[in-house]
């Protein structure tokens, strides 16, 4: 018998493998309708519509009951040519199949790394980075060392590990140049170190990097160039000089086209977000028209971590606004849904919670959670978050009238 979900994800996939729209794989004989609740499980299937769609395939109607185990080649060939969930789970089942320690490894190990990320599952991610990272150093190729370093580097300073991230970061940026890898390599590479090298304070190196990665983008209008511009400014900004970072990332807002790659598009208004809300004083109606853009393209992003930030940044805007009440129901409605945020993101939403609790009358919960939250900064090698926590702690003890931490 013929078991939904399995049945659903099943079909989905032979249509999608054979290129095929929901109305062509249903014809005449099938509602689209149908078809889309077949596949999302949410009917089960009769034995006329299991003809009539092995029909329309091609296939016996037992090709429904079991996908076939995928080799490692033919499971990244699938994801090649479709990026879907369906298709990645079956490469990371091939992959744990296999036991080449090959390039094809290598490769399918970065899709998968890749697929984490965008879901900001940074604990599988780093498992399948730290294998890349090993598998390179096995197979001796510069390349791949390079860039399952840099790679690395991101991810564990978006788990927070940023001295770690610090340290892979430096050896992929070593590699980089003693083996004279292409540009691109250098570039990206440079984008992860001076990052790491920002939020761990060492600001003098970052500022050094950060120079020598607009230069090499300099003239280009891809998306290395606006992520350049864009790392360019967080520097100027934990160096405190806002206005030089606002005019940078004004340069890539405008000058980056959303048809290149939109969710770097939607991203640089995030980051456009946060520096006006962290501006003394915070630019509220800049904020506002960034959030506005940002919400005009996350229908055509869907990613679930995209909308998390963008209403925790909502929650910290109505809180610059006094509206109290706003705020704690966005931080709420983040919260209930299971954060997906990078680990600096996460922190923020906890400091929001905290002053919220402080001004909302309960002041000792706030400051202790607060207090905590700065110690795992400080353990983290996060210097600029650490103050940060320290600074706007005390701005919030202030609004209640008090002037002094026990």
């Amino acid at each position: 018998m013929l078991e939904q979900p399995l049945f659903g994800r099943r079909l989905r996939q032979l249509r999608l493998e054979r290129g095929l729209s929901q109305a062509a794989l249903a014809g005449d004989g099938m509602s689209t309708g149908y078809l889309s609740r077949l596949e999302s499980g949410a009917r089960h299937p009769t034995d006329r519509a299991v003809d009539h769609l092995a029909r329309q395939l091609g296939v016996s109607s037992s090709a429904f009951e079991e996908a076939p185990a995928d080799t490692l080649p033919q499971a990244l060939a699938h994801v090649a040519s479709a990026e879907t969930e369906e298709n990645l789970e079956a490469l990371d089942r091939a992959l744990n199949g296999s036991h080449n320690r090959d390039a094809l490894r290598w490769q399918a190990l970065w899709m998968l790394a890749r697929w984490r990320q965008r879901h900001n599952d940074h604990g599988r991610e780093r498992m399948y980075l730290e294998e890349m990272v090993r598998l390179g150093d096995e197979l001796a190729l510069p390349a791949l060392q390079a860039r399952g370093l840099t790679q690395l580097a991101r991810c564990l300073r978006a788990s927070g590990d940023t001295a770690p991230a610090t340290d892979a970061a430096t050896a992929a940026y070593r590699l980089a140049r003693e083996q004279r890898l292409p540009a691109r390599d250098v570039v990206n590479v440079l984008l992860a170190l001076v990052s790491a090298e920002a939020e761990t304070g060492h600001l003098t190196r970052a500022r050094q990097h950060a120079d020598e990665l607009t230069g090499m983008t300099e003239g280009r209008s891809d998306a290395l160039w606006a992520e350049a511009l864009w790392t360019a400014a967080a520097v100027r900004a934990h160096q405190g000089d806002n206005a030089a970072a606002e005019e940078l990332l004004l340069t890539a807002l405008d000058g980056f086209d959303r048809a290149i790659d939109l969710r770097l598009w939607l991203r640089l208004r995030i980051a456009a977000t946060k520096l006006h809300l962290r501006k003394s004083p915070p630019d509220l109606g800049a904020a506002k028209c960034c959030i506005d853009q940002a919400d005009s393209a996350l229908v055509y992003v869907g990613v679930p971590s995209f909308a998390q930030e963008l209403t925790a940044l909502k929650a910290e805007l109505a809180f610059q606004k006094g509206e109290l009440e706003e705020a704690r129901t966005l931080v709420d409605e983040v919260r209930k849904t299971g954060p997906r945020l990078t680990y600096r993101d996460r922190v923020r939403l906890e400091i929001l919670d905290s002053r919220l609790l402080i001004l909302g009358g309960r002041p000792d919960v706030g400051l202790d959670r607060m207090r905590a939250l700065a110690r795992e900064a400080q353990q983290s090698s996060n210097i600029e978050l650490t103050a940060d926590i320290w600074k706007l702690l005390a701005e919030t003890l202030a609004q209640r009238g008090e002037h002094t931490v026990s």
